[in-house]
């Protein structure tokens, strides 16, 4: 039984990693064994092995929209944190539409903080589809498209209300990042632990044009700008310094995402508008530029960070944010 197997700490191949998937998928395990399946790979670091099997799976199972990832990127994180940031990828992925980059990002409600990207976006009036028809509307008029996880994964729709009362990191917060359906060109991604930052490194080397994988060193899934930051990309393994953007490293405090859904709604809409204090700008103009140097490694970081600065400062996102939430006519 898989379980025992796991609870040994055994190390599961590919192949047997893509069959526990399925059988997830076809009701092979109670909620019970389902929950004991997370919580016990929870206790050791995955290995490159699982992921691939895994992703395979969950990529199999999942609902396929025909959307063109061609020259697109996906910017969605681990999370897993414990950090509670406001949503900096979600900031990201309306600064780097509006400055012209098609992202296509993929998404879930909050496990294990208080507000993942989907609620914050739900909350501001986005709604989800899995049409096909609409999503490729939406990527063609504001180079950008929400992909609410559960709609195209149904073994996550499935396990959601057991890691919603679990309430804590699974291997799925892992595996999120890597099973979007369209498979983007692109991908800038954080994780919460290096091992992770690792495996994500050796999944993404054969599968995409170009990618960044991030890891904090004070545990961040961000490019949180409170300390170094490890990136991982196709070409380099490089340590990332708030000194390379000539400003000074911030404080914790000023990434706090509030303690509700409306708050992280707030603190969003602020953004986008021009509104948002120096930090949390800061910190999503050094996101954007991680971005595009992914499309652009050639071009120079700073000259990355004050453009998406100057785009945010203007108010240039909302206008994405707009049309997005005022279909009609937009």
């Amino acid at each position: 039984m898989i379980l025992k197997r796991l609870i040994e700490k055994e190390v599961l191949t590919a192949a047997t990693a893509h069959e526990m998937i399925h059988d997830m998928a076809e009701g092979g395990y109670s909620d019970a064994q389902l929950a004991g399946i997370m919580v016990a790979l929870q206790t050791r670091n995955l290995l490159p092995e699982e992921v691939i099997g895994f992703q395979k799976a969950l990529l199999e199972l999942a609902i396929l929209p025909e959307l063109d990832g061609a020259d697109a990127i996906d910017l969605c994180g681990t999370g897993g944190d414990g950090k509670d940031t406001f949503n900096i990828s979600t900031s990201t992925a309306f600064v780097l539409a509006s400055m012209g980059y098609k992202v296509i990002k993929h998404g879930n409600y909050g496990v294990s903080s208080i507000c993942g990207s989907s609620n914050v976006l739900e909350a501001l009036g986005i709604r989800f589809s899995n049409h096909s028809g609409d999503l490729q509307q939406q990527l063609s008029k504001h180079n950008l498209v929400f992909l609410h996880a559960p709609l195209f994964h149904p073994v996550m729709k499935k396990v959601a209300p057991i890691r919603k009362a679990l309430g804590v990191p699974t291997f799925f917060n892992i595996m999120g990042p890597l099973v979007n359906p369209v498979q983007p060109d692109y991908q800038l991604s954080g994780t919460f632990n290096l091992s992770v930052a690792r495996i994500y490194h050796t999944v993404l080397k054969p599968t995409r044009k170009n990618y960044r994988v991030i890891f904090g060193l004070d545990g961040y899934d961000e490019v949180s700008l409170t300390s170094d930051t490890r990136i991982f990309s196709a070409a380099n393994d490089e340590l990332f310094h708030p000194g390379n953007l000539r400003i000074e490293p911030l404080q914790p405090l000023d990434l706090a995402g509030g303690s509700s859904i409306e708050d992280a709604a707030v603190i969003l809409a602020n953004i986008l508008q021009g509104k948002g204090s120096e930090a949390q700008t800061q910190v999503v103009a050094a996101s954007t530029a991680q971005a595009i140097r992914v499309f652009d490694p050639n071009v120079h970081l700073l000259d990355a960070y004050h453009d998406a600065y100057q785009t945010i400062r203007k108010g240039i996102p909302f206008q994405i944010f707009h049309k997005l939430t005022n279909p009609v006519g937009a």
